[in-house]
Parts: structure tokens; C-alpha cells; sequence
């Protein structure tokens, strides 16, 4: 059977640590390759020539492999191509889909590999088997061949060059290459340099582009991730050299490469040409030239940007650093002195300050968000994350706030849009004597802008609808995800929530009546909350029982909840916020009214038609604060005051798009501290998600944070003078988070069962803020933190581990990730190995099916789908307790059924949750099940496919916390 794309001969194995060699006769010079047709992929073959890329070798040999296992007769020949030609195409895809239309080169084992890969996915079982025993066959040919060689032959082996940007060949300088893994594996256990340089030097040919060079390196390493973790950093190690060389090349008078070791020296002098030329180019304000740049170049730790993970760094390089015409010349520590030297831009000591912010951005202790580390430094230091406005119920106010989008998510992070004040359908217009068409077509004209309006090209806008509960128009807008129906009255692009007071969640409860209404007729429903709000509903129910009003609707407020549970099951969305805990508990309800959350559901600040609220995010590494005692609360309180001092200091270097974002944030000041590395820093302490002891660490955790937090804003107040709305605020009257629980149970009743113990002195700090006051109106929110995260390798935000093994995708490619938790315990317990490793694929990435992980292992390393969401729920409550804003808290449910899910969300009511963020189900989720026997085929691991929430055959709406590759707008 001849099922190979092709029949060259191979080549002997190049010495260890030597020049990759290949035979005279297959040398390629640069010439010969620029002369194929322009962005012509190549192919690499076994005795080292390249040549053009013919997809139609392809379909040749996948048809030999059919017809050599089912013959060739007429109904066959037919079926065989139309199989054959869907196959081919998918190895193409999966070829070159990273290629962004550039042309590159591939292995013909590559080529191969996916072929096999694709018979295995389409179930074409017995031909894949075959195409696999072909293979290994003339494998074995070609070995024997090799040996028989006469040894002249293999001394004619010739030296490989490079070919450099300017087109001058040079022999490829070996001695480096080997350096280079040398540096990438030191300090790590249990990887292989030369492994690494094996499988490198495969895809090399004479007169292979240098820039080519380090990315064989780079992929040659990454392929052995799912092996062994360590190998993430030794892929971003020498994926840094290729950044090196990018980065000082760039420069003049800088030399074009260095190693880890040489750029210990280089570090500081490469750090003062890259501000200068960065500012020259008018992508760094000229200011930060003004620092003493010496001094500053002279505080960065080179050691550092040993401590990325492949993920963390590729992200990094993709999406962060500062470019000009392509070129990426910005180094990860210089890229967090720059961030640093930013926020510092208005302190008095300003280095001292810088120096102080970069030590914590650059050890991972802590983390501003995206918008912060994108443009801090910059020309236009836009670096909130989250912007929430309130929509009015008139034509120049929703096409003014519409406007107000496009500014906002032209520089700025997500929006949440609180659209209650709209008047719903068949209400009366003044103005025209005709009937108003609802909230729902305005909301696609905002659905479009914020698609058509993407940051820069770094993120789209994202944003966030919100209504409440009683609007007329409601059971249309908790459609508003689906696919079916007039898509004109549809919105695919946004996201929604619903908005929800308690006495809505009382009706439920108690099976009663609900009734619908149009704002314009019950317009101070909008601004009421609790108590206020129940009693005004009651008098509207009154008057419409006797017509004196015109536009509502009577349901049962069980069936609407029904309706509610069954959208967000099949479409993702509207997400359940609730708007009492959000008010009731607000610090600043003296002074407005909170009317929605933002993009994520963690922010919940005050809006009005003069203030568009604004919160600036950064979380803490909490995984970095606990050691063999427990939670480090030394460290984490030094990590907190920074943090927070880093976050007041952007409200007033902010770039606002809007007046009214301006004045609402120098007014009240609120800031976002919040948390990432949750579940790490379970697995440190060997704690189960799923048990009490979690709970706990969740209550303990956050009660220190939020101590912390609040005295670090005393302090600021101290220092710097309190926020301008200070007095009258529940901080003024000693009334603190954990404090403002008693208005909640007030308002609620026996529908409140939130736990309120305390462990610190909390009558001390009570006073302090009654008497020195606070620099912030609202001081913490725990983000979603989906790039961050990866950034600073932990496990991001509250989240449980998604899968133990598994291949993320987004915009800078696919990365393997496997828990090195999981991998550390397993190798200590001396299971770790090939099978293990192709059981965590097969059970997609779950140890609960594998008989020999012991049980506690198994309680241990349980995935977000094998824990019941009530432990989420739980942990999120004591959370909650301590927290003035709100948390992005994903729940996960395997089966999910209407009546889990009724159970599930009114316990985050009971709890005191203020708002929840996606429910998750399974749906199609897998890990790739094709397994690998060695490092030259070891990128068999494919992409998780599919599942946030959807309803059977439609696709899962997607998540920014895990799938999502855009979705960054509030990390």
C-alpha cells in the first residue's frame, strides 16, 4: 500500500549538539527558495530539500490509503472522494491556519501527522490504522538504509546556513543554538535540552531564514508541554531570545542579539535608548524620558523574564508590548518599569515610586488590568476598565448614550448600559401621538456600534444590557441571545442581564402574582430600592387593577422566573444580577442610586444622567501570599497598600472620552482590588474547591483583603485628603462592608442567610475611617482577570480549574495547559508517564474515571464540572460578605435541569450574592483524544472545542474567563 506523500530518502541524525547536517545533493539556497511563487508554502523533505507545498500530493495519498483498504469499485471511488476531499482540507487548515496568509515552511512528518489526525477524527478507524502501520514500516526502511551507508557519504555532510534580514548567508553559529536551550533548561527539572535541539534541528534547512531558527527551537520545546509542565518556561525561555533579538535589533548601537547571561549586563542601557526612541516615535510620553532613567534601568531584575510561562509570555509579546511598523521593541521588564513609571508620572518621588510599582507588577504579586498595562506611559493613557451609564427615555438621550458607547469603547474597556428608564412597548409618545416600539430596537442599534467599534484593533467593544425585571418589555429581552425568530429584534453580539429586584425573588418564592409596567407611566420604580421599592410597586399594582394604567401586563412570577432559567440555559444570557444587595449595601446610596453592573457583573457603582460611573481594576496574585503557614497576611497587606496607591493614582492621570466619566470618577474615586490564583492558592494549602475548608479559606482570604484595602484608602485619605462625597456615606457613619449586611437583612427578612463572623479588629479600623476618612468611595471587585492571569501563570480569578489538561485557543494561538499541580503530585506517587498522559486526554482532562489516582487525588483535582456549583456559591457568599462591590462569579453545571438550576440561583440570592456572571454547561466540550509515542510527533493535542451554554445542536455562546479569545474588556 502506498500511502506516503513522498519517498525521499532521510538523512542520518545530526550529532548531538552539532550542526544539523544534510546530504550535497539536497541543499536549497535562499535563491532557489525566493524564486517560487511569492507566499508559496514549503515542505520540508526527509534528506533536507525543500520544495513547493502541493495539496493535491495530499489527496493522493489519502486516496491510496482508502482504496488500499477498501477497493475500488465504482460506488466506492465516489464516496472515497468526497471523503478525501474534505479530509485534505482540513489538513490544510490545520496547517497553515496560523499562518495569517505568510508563507511557511512544515516537515513532511508534519504533513503526515495530520493526515493521521484527520482519518482519526472523521472515524475512519481502519484506514488510520493501516496509514500508522505504513508509516512505521517505512520508517524502519529508511533506518535500515541509513546504516548501510558507506561513512564517506555521511562526511560529505555540509554545515547549514542562515539567511539573514539583508539576504547574506552565514553558517548557522551552533555553539549558540546549544547556549540558548542550555539557559531555556536551567534550574528546571526533568526536561531535556538536547531532546529540544533533536527535534530542532528536523525542521532546519540550508539557507532557512535566522528568525526561523528560534521559532524551531520554540516549537520544537512546546510540543513536550503536555509531558512535562516545566517545559511551558523553557518554550518561553527561548522564545525571549527571539524577542531579544527583535527588540535590540531595533535600536541602534545596541548589538542585534544577547543571551539571558549577556543581557544581565545590557538590560539598563538597552532600558534608556527604548524610552528615548519609543518617545522619538511618539508612542511613550516624552515625561518619562524626564525620569533618571539610569536609575530606574539600574532597579530591573533581568532574572525575571525567566519566570513566564510559554502562555503568559506569547501574550505578552502579542497583545502588549509597544510596536513600530511590526517591530515588537519592548522587553517584559521594561514593559513594567514603563506600566510603573506611568502611574508614578504625578508622585513626588517619582522613581522611588516607579521602582516600587515595578517590583510588584514584575514578581507577579500583583497585576493592574489590561487597559492599564496597554496604555500607562502612553500618549493617551486611557487605563480604566469598566464604564457604566444609565440610558434616558427620550430620542437625544438614547442616541447621546448610544454615542457615548462609541467614545467609550473606542479607548476604553467594557459597558454596562442600564436601559430600564426606555419606555416599553405600546407606550404612548408625546411627541407624535403614535406608540413606542420598546427598549428592544435600540438595543440592536447599540449591539451594532459596539461591533463596529473595536479598540484600536487590541479588543472589541463589549457591552452589557441591563433591565429590570417589571419592564413591560422584559420576556422580550430575555430573548434577545436567541437564534430563531425576527432577527431584527435580536442582539448576537451583546450581552444582557437581568436586573432584579427582591420583591421579584419574594414572588417566586411564595408563588405569587407579578405585574409588568412601562416606565414612563411608573418612572420613580427606577430609583427605589428595598423597603421604598416594595411599597410603591404595591400602589402601582393598585392602580392598574382599576385602569389607571394603560401599558402592563399580569403573570405569574413563577412562570417569568421559569422563562428567565430557560434563556440563560439555552442562550447564556440575560445573567441574574440582583439590584437590593447592590443598593442596600452600597457605600454611596447617599448620593445615587446603582442601576446596573458593568460588562463583567463585578462593578457596582452609582449612574445618573450627569455621571457615567467609572472603576479601575487590579487584582492580587493570592497563590504568591501563601506559603508553608498559610496566607503570608505580612506580604499581603505591603502587596494591598501598593496596590491601592497604584489605583488611586490612575483616576487622576486617567485620559477620559467623556465629561461625564471625568466627573464621576474625581468625585467618588472608586477603585476595583480583587483576586486571582484562587484555586492555586487551594492546592498549595491542599484544600479541595469542594469542602469546607475552601470556604473558609475564601472568608479568611477576603476578609484580610478587604482590611487591607480599606486601610490602605485611610491611609491615601490621610496623605492626600478624602473623596469629595465622603460625608454622608456609609464609610462616614463607621458603617463598613461586612457592617452594611444588617440593612440587607433588614429589607429581606427570612430570605436572607449570610454568615457574618469576623476573625480581625475591625472596631479599630471602623473608628479609623469614621475619623480620617476615605481616599475611595469603593475600594474592591473581583474581575474575571482572563489575560492577567495567564500573564502571571496562576489560575484565574475564583475560578475552579477548568480541565487538568487541555489546549487553550485564543488570538495568539494555541497553547497547551496542564495543571503542573496535578503533574508534581502524580510524579511524586511515580504515576506520571506516557499512559497517564494519554488518560487525561481521553477523559478530557479529568482524573475521576482513572482507576489508579488514589481518592484523595481524585477530591483534590476535581474540575470545575465535577464540583456541585453550590460550593461556588458558598465560597462567593463569604466573599461577598467583605466586598463594597460585587465578583464575577461563573457557575458550572455538568447536567444542568430546570430545577437545579431554580435551586441554584435562589441560594445566590439567599446567600446575599449581588450579582452572578455565565452559567456553564458541558455541551460539546472534549480534549483531542490521539495520543503520542515520541517528541517528533508530540502535538497531537488539539483544541477544546465547543461549550459555554446552549441548548442541544446550537453552539454554546462563549465565555471571556476561558474560551473566549477576545473577550478581554474588563481584565
Amino acid at each position: 500500500m502506498q500511502t506516503d506523500v513522498s519517498t525521499e530518502q532521510n538523512t542520518r541524525p545530526a550529532a548531538a549538539g552539532a550542526a544539523p547536517e544534510v546530504s550535497p545533493e539536497s541543499q536549497v539556497t535562499a535563491a532557489e527558495l525566493a524564486a517560487t511563487a511569492p507566499g508559496q508554502h514549503h515542505v520540508i523533505r526527509r534528506n533536507g530539500k525543500v520544495t513547493a507545498f502541493d495539496a493535491s500530493k495530499i489527496k493522493v495519498a489519502i486516496t491510496k490509503a482508502f482504496l488500499a483498504v477498501e477497493g475500488g469499485n465504482a460506488a466506492a471511488s465516489r464516496r472515497i472522494h468526497d471523503i478525501v476531499a474534505e479530509l485534505a482540507e482540513q489538513v490544510c487548515e490545520n496547517l497553515f491556519r496560523r499562518a495569517g496568509g505568510s508563507a511557511v515552511t512544515v516537515h513532511i512528518e508534519d504533513i503526515q501527522d495530520q493526515v493521521e489526525l484527520a482519518l482519526m477524527r472523521g472515524g475512519h478507524h481502519k484506514i488510520a490504522r493501516a496509514y500508522v502501520l505504513y508509516r512505521e514500516q517505512q520508517a524502519q526502511k529508511r533506518a535500515a538504509e541509513a546504516a548501510t551507508r558507506k561513512p564517506a557519504r555521511q562526511a560529505e555532510a555540509a554545515v547549514i546556513h542562515v539567511t539573514r534580514p539583508d539576504g547574506t548567508r552565514a553558517p548557522l553559529d551552533t555553539a549558540r543554538l546549544v547556549k540558548v536551550v542550555e539557559e531555556a533548561c536551567a534550574g528546571l527539572e526533568a526536561v531535556d535540552g538536547q531532546l529540544i535541539l533533536n527535534e530542532a534541528q528536523r525542521n532546519l534547512f540550508d539557507g532557512v531564514a535566522e528568525k526561523d531558527v528560534g521559532t524551531a527551537l520554540v516549537m520544537s520545546a512546546r510540543v513536550l508541554i503536555e509531558k512535562e509542565p516545566n517545559y511551558s518556561q523553557v518554550t518561553a525561555r527561548l522564545l525571549m531570545d527571539t524577542l531579544r533579538r527583535e527588540a535590540l535589533s531595533f535600536i541602534a548601537g545596541l548589538p542585534q542579539a544577547a543571551t539571558q547571561a549577556e543581557m544581565t549586563q545590557r538590560y539598563p542601557e538597552y532600558f534608556k535608548a527604548y524610552v528615548k526612541r519609543a518617545a522619538e516615535l511618539e508612542l511613550l510620553d516624552s515625561e518619562l524620558t524626564r525620569y533618571d532613567l539610569d536609575r530606574l534601568g539600574a532597579a530591573l531584575k533581568p532574572e525575571r523574564d525567566l519566570q513566564f510561562t510559554y502562555l503568559g509570555l506569547q501574550t505578552l509579546y502579542d497583545r502588549y508590548f509597544i510596536h513600530s511598523g511590526g517591530v515588537r521593541f519592548e522587553l517584559p521588564q521594561a514593559f513594567f518599569m514603563r506600566v510603573a513609571m506611568g502611574l508614578a508620572i504625578h508622585e513626588i518621588d517619582r522613581e522611588g515610586r516607579a521602582i516600587e510599582f515595578y517590583n510588584l507588577l514584575s514578581s507577579f504579586d500583583f497585576m493592574s488590568s489590561t487597559p492599564t498595562l496597554f496604555n500607562s506611559g502612553t500618549l493617551r493613557p486611557q487605563l480604566s476598565s469598566c464604564y457604566l451609564t444609565t440610558v434616558p427615555d427620550d430620542l437625544d438621550g438614547i442616541f447621546g448614550a448610544i454615542k457615548d458607547n462609541a467614545l467609550l469603547s473606542k479607548f476604553a474597556g467594557g459597558l454596562g448600559n442600564d436601559w430600564t428608564r426606555v419606555r416599553g412597548m405600546g407606550a404612548h409618545i408625546k411627541g407624535t401621538n403614535g406608540k413606542s416600539q420598546g427598549v428592544v430596537p435600540f438595543l440592536k442599534v447599540a449591539n451594532d456600534t459596539a461591533v463596529a467599534v473595536n479598540q484600536g484593533g487590541k479588543r472589541k467593544g463589549a457591552v452589557c444590557a441591563y433591565l429590570e425585571t417589571w419592564h413591560v418589555d422584559v420576556e422580550e429581552f430575555i430573548e434577545l441571545r436567541k437564534n430563531t425568530g425576527d432577527d431584527r429584534r435580536r442582539t448576537h453580539d451583546m450581552n444582557s442581564a437581568n436586573w432584579i429586584p427582591d420583591l421579584f425573588m419574594k414572588r417566586v418564592a411564595e408563588e405569587g402574582e407579578w405585574t409588568l409596567f412601562s416606565p414612563n407611566e411608573t418612572p420613580d420604580l427606577h430609583d427605589l430600592v428595598g423597603e421604598a421599592f416594595e411599597q410603591r410597586y404595591a400602589e402601582y399594582e393598585a392602580k392598574a387593577a382599576r385602569g389607571e394604567i394603560k401599558v402592563f401586563k399580569k403573570l405569574k412570577a413563577v412562570d417569568l422566573w421559569r422563562k428567565m432559567l430557560a434563556m440563560l440555559f439555552e442562550t447564556g444570557h440575560p445573567w441574574m444580577t440582583f439590584k437590593d444587595p447592590c443598593n442596600l449595601r452600597s457605600p454611596q446610596q447617599h448620593v445615587g442610586v446603582v442601576h446596573s453592573s458593568n460588562l463583567c457583573t463585578e462593578i457596582t457603582l452609582n449612574t445618573s444622567d450627569d455621571e457615567i460611573a467609572v472603576c479601575n481594576l487590579g487584582s492580587v496574585n493570592l497563590a504568591a501570599h501563601v506559603d508553608e503557614n498559610g496566607l503570608n497576611l505580612e506580604k499581603l497587606e505591603r502587596t494591598v497598600s501598593t496596590a491601592m496607591r497604584m489605583l488611586d493614582n490612575v483616576i487622576d492621570y486617567n485620559y477620559y472620552s467623556v465629561p461625564q466619566a471625568r466627573r464621576s470618577n474625581l468625585r467618588h474615586r472608586p477603585v476595583g482590588l480583587g483576586i486571582m490564583g484562587f484555586q492555586d492558592a487551594l492546592y498549595q494549602q491542599r484544600i479541595p474547591y469542594a469542602s469546607e475548608d475552601a470556604v473558609e479559606f475564601a472568608d479568611r482570604s477576603m476578609e484580610a483583603v478587604s482590611y487591607y484595602a480599606i486601610k490602605a484608602s485611610t491611609d491615601l485619605a490621610e496623605e492626600r485628603g478624602r473623596y469629595q462625597s465622603f460625608d454622608g456615606s456609609l464609610w462616614s457613619q463607621g458603617v463598613l462592608p461586612i457592617d452594611s449586611i444588617e440593612l440587607l437583612a433588614k429589607s429581606r427578612g427570612q430570605y436572607l442567610q449570610q454568615d457574618t463572623s469576623m476573625t480581625f479588629d475591625w472596631d479599630s479600623l471602623r473608628d479609623r475611617v469614621k475619623t480620617v476618612g476615605m481616599r475611595n468611595s469603593n475600594t474592591m471587585a473581583i474581575a474575571p482577570t482572563a489575560t492577567i492571569s495567564n500573564i502571571c501563570g496562576v489560575s484565574q480569578s475564583i475560578e475552579p480549574t477548568y480541565q487538568n489538561l487541555f489546549v487553550k485557543s485564543n488570538l495568539s494561538g494555541e497553547f497547551t495547559v496542564i495543571n503542573p499541580n496535578l503533574v508534581n503530585d502524580l510524579k511524586a506517587r511515580k504515576l506520571w508517564d506516557e499512559v497517564m498522559v494519554n488518560d487525561l486526554k481521553y477523559y478530557d482532562g479529568s482524573v475521576q474515571p482513572i482507576d489508579r489516582v488514589p481518592a484523595d487525588l481524585k477530591q483534590l483535582y476535581a474540575t470545575a464540572f465535577e464540583l456541585d456549583a453550590r460550593w461556588l456559591v458558598e465560597a462567593a457568599s463569604r466573599r461577598q460578605k467583605w466586598l463594597d462591590q460585587a465578583q464575577s462569579l461563573n457557575l458550572y453545571m455538568a447536567e444542568p435541569s430546570g430545577k437545579k438550576l431554580d435551586n441554584l440561583y435562589k441560594l445566590a440570592w439567599v446567600r446575599g450574592l449581588k450579582t452572578t456572571y455565565y452559567l456553564r454547561s458541558m455541551g460539546a466540550t472534549h480534549v483531542e483524544k490521539s495520543t503520542v509515542a515520541d517528541a517528533s510527533r508530540a502535538n497531537k493535542l488539539n483544541a477544546v472545542k465547543g461549550a459555554d451554554a446552549a441548548a442541544p445542536a446550537t453552539e454554546a455562546p462563549k465565555m471571556c474567563s476561558i474560551l473566549d479569545p477576545e473577550c478581554e474588556a474588563c481584565q
